[in-house]
């Protein structure tokens, strides 16, 4: 490779790099416009204005604004699953699933994170590339809960006459469940109850307290 040919590379990697992340940084601002003031309330021009970025410069990146909400579903998907997968490879299976509990309360905390994931599940009702993005990432979900639970039972770990997938759609249900509260009630405090989570997954899948 000739010089002038590394120096060619160099300089894609870095403009791929500052393009990546410029993308980030719209995504970003754009999951907290969606979740303070709502996707059809959310104009581009405000996600620029969050991301530093002049008006118009969104569609340098993202072609509409649908396009930047699918992206963040598919985002959301992808790192959730990634998290799942790692816990699903711990040596305890049964406290890896107490973990991401614990993780759930952290996130159904964080306005940004619990706003947009309130604003997708109602938009997923009318938008069918919403919808369609929406069940794949709760189906993936499902499933890493399954690996796990399987894990866990090969390990002895629980104590239950459910089937896996039906401990794991309950598990869902019950995360669904903290974010609704949240949307509900707005003294209603998730990163308080982490220990009461455990304890009920705990007696749904063990009989036990812990």
């Amino acid at each position: 490779m000739t010089t002038q040919s590394m120096i060619g590379v160099h300089v894609r990697t870095v403009d791929e790099s500052a393009r990546e992340a410029k993308r980030t940084e719209l995504l970003d601002a754009a999951a907290r416009c969606f979740a303070e003031r709502g996707y059809h309330a959310t104009r581009t021009a405000d996600i620029c204005a969050l991301a530093g970025m002049s008006s118009g410069n969104l569609f340098h990146y993202f072609p509409t604004k649908q396009a930047v909400l699918l992206a963040l579903i598919e985002r959301d998907g992808t790192e959730t699953a990634t998290a799942v997968a790692e816990l699903a490879a711990a040596e305890d299976p049964f406290g890896a699933l107490l973990s991401l509990l614990d993780d759930v309360c952290r996130l159904a905390a964080d306005d940004t994170y619990s706003g947009l994931a309130l604003e997708i599940s109602a938009l997923a009702h009318r938008d069918d590339d919403v919808a369609v993005r929406f069940e794949a990432n709760d189906a993936s979900f499902r499933k890493g809960l399954e690996d796990l639970l399987e894990r866990a039972a090969a390990a002895g770990q629980l104590d239950t006459d459910l089937t896996v997938e039906d401990a794991a759609t309950w598990i869902a249900a019950l995360v669904d469940g903290m974010f609704a509260r949240v949307a509900a009630d707005p003294t209603f405090r998730p990163e308080a109850q982490s220990a009461v989570l455990r304890r009920i997954v705990s007696q749904l899948l063990r009989g036990t307290d812990s």
